[in-house]
């Protein structure tokens, strides 16, 4: 099982728990995807979009459960991030977690797989 992530404000998860999906950030709807990480990506995603922001929450989902909308494209660095071409069922989310900021304002994740 390969377990991506979603780091959002928690005012936009709330919208999505009641809408029953999740369309996307500003960014995501610019772009015409939702941007995902990999394990290894997210804490420095976390530092490079998201430093300084509070009432964050980590969105975990399992990579293989989002079919054939859910395309590993390279991104920064060259790596492959993974990119949703759909809504995220909000059923597809296995954890939804606050996110803590650390001393210089960097959400921390902790070990994600």
């Amino acid at each position: 099982m390969t377990l991506i992530y979603k780091i959002l404000p928690s005012v936009e998860w709330e919208a999505a728990r009641i809408a029953g999906r999740f369309d996307g950030s500003a960014i995501d709807l610019a772009d015409g995807y939702i941007h995902l990480s990999a394990g290894p990506q997210a804490q420095e995603t976390a530092r490079k979009y998201f430093s300084g922001r509070g009432d964050l929450v980590l969105l975990t989902v399992e990579a293989d459960a989002l079919g054939e909308a859910l395309k590993w494209e390279p991104s920064r660095g060259g790596d492959l991030f993974p990119h949703l071409y759909a809504a995220l069922d909000v059923g597809q989310v296995l954890a939804a977690r606050p996110l803590e900021l650390d001393a210089e304002g960097v959400p921390v994740l902790g070990a994600l797989a």
